[in-house]
């Protein structure tokens, strides 16, 4: 049945884009000098999860490096690589600089590295730019007229909050490239080209593909982990097509495997926050903090703690109840998920 699982992978980019044109033309315009061997703007890609952000933006440096091949692209998850010295030895790993960098090299020497690969431009993709803990990064970046960055994240007050004086100011006239969430017809072709490519023909109907597009509430994500989900419990059951009762089991599945691939990339620090919540069943901030913090050597700052609940309610592994003074914090109940969808 399956005839190519790649495409039915999260992070395959295809090479045509469904329902996402005016964003693709955007943060094209914003790159274009880059062809005429001048430095862009920054550009800031904005919105929800599973909206196409990082799809969009690795699809366009890709058509982009047709048309200029000297273009070397960078992709840096900030979730993992959060620190000064972790972006710029990303960077530096992507254009082939980072030969004998050790974890003992000062951040100077990596920052002396980046300065001296100015040979051809490179486009620095920072994926969920808002996780930063050192935006002195950033200013490298600024500082290297060689090197233009993109900054993916979900939203622009959040982003900027974590940025001190100086990386606010020289970021602040960058190009903003907006999604919103899919609707459901939308999702719905994004679906159907994938299983198009993915699938046998006739494997699944539109009616399915509609329907998981329906409960992914416009979560391409979500979309896309239920149509592989689907699709692989067919293939084991040895039969030529998905069935209704596959795809409602397949919802419920790739919404719990999500969920677990995100808390498996959790930072140690993201981690110890989940845990502390989900003991508590609830719990209101203050007691959150204080819980941490003795469970902890090094705590993080309580701005830093802030941006990981928001990071953490974004992608739903927990949920804020409540404004301000009378916020508390619980884990998103995964089984309940499990019940409503499985009806």
């Amino acid at each position: 049945m399956i005839v190519d699982e790649r495409v039915l992978r999260e992070d395959f980019v295809p090479g045509e884009v469904v329902h996402r044109h005016d964003e693709v033309n955007l943060l094209s315009e914003t790159l274009e000098p880059l062809v005429y061997d001048r430095r862009p703007d920054p550009a800031f890609l904005l919105g929800p999860t599973g909206v196409g952000k990082t799809c969009i933006a690795r699809y366009t440096l890709a058509q982009l490096c047709k048309q200029e091949p000297t273009v070397e692209v960078a992709y840096v998850n900030c979730w993992q690589e959060y620190t000064r010295f972790r972006v710029l030895y990303s960077i530096l790993e992507a254009v082939g600089r980072a030969a004998d960098v050790h974890r003992s090299t000062p951040k100077d020497e990596l920052f002396d590295r980046l300065r001296k690969a100015d040979g051809q431009p490179i486009v620095a993709i920072l994926d969920e730019a808002d996780q930063l803990e050192e935006t002195a990064a950033l200013y490298d970046l600024h500082r290297l007229p060689h090197v233009s960055p993109v900054l993916i994240a979900n939203r622009e007050d959040e982003l900027f909050a974590g940025f001190d004086d100086r990386v606010r100011s020289r970021l602040r006239a960058g190009t903003r490239v907006r999604f919103d969430r899919y609707g459901t017809d939308e999702l719905a072709a994004i679906l159907e080209k994938r299983a198009s490519k993915a699938l046998e023909p006739d494997a699944i109907t539109d009616e399915q593909l509609r329907t998981i597009a329906d409960a992914a509430s416009g979560d391409a994500r979500v979309g896309i982990g239920v149509l592989r989900s689907s699709a692989l419990e067919a293939e084991r059951q040895g039969v030529e097509s998905i069935s209704n009762e596959g795809v409602k089991r397949a919802i419920p599945t790739a919404r719990t495997a999500i969920r677990r691939k995100t808390l498996e990339g959790l930072i140690e620090h993201q981690r110890v926050l989940y845990d502390v919540i989900a003991d508590a069943g609830e719990i209101e901030p203050g007691e959150l903090y204080a819980t941490y913090e003795r469970r902890v050597e090094s705590p993080k700052s309580r701005r830093m703690l802030r941006n990981y609940l928001t990071k953490m309610v974004h992608y739903d592994l927990i949920e804020a109840v409540g404004k301000r003074r009378g916020r508390t914090y619980r884990v998103v109940d995964e089984d309940a998920d499990v019940d409503v969808d499985a009806e």
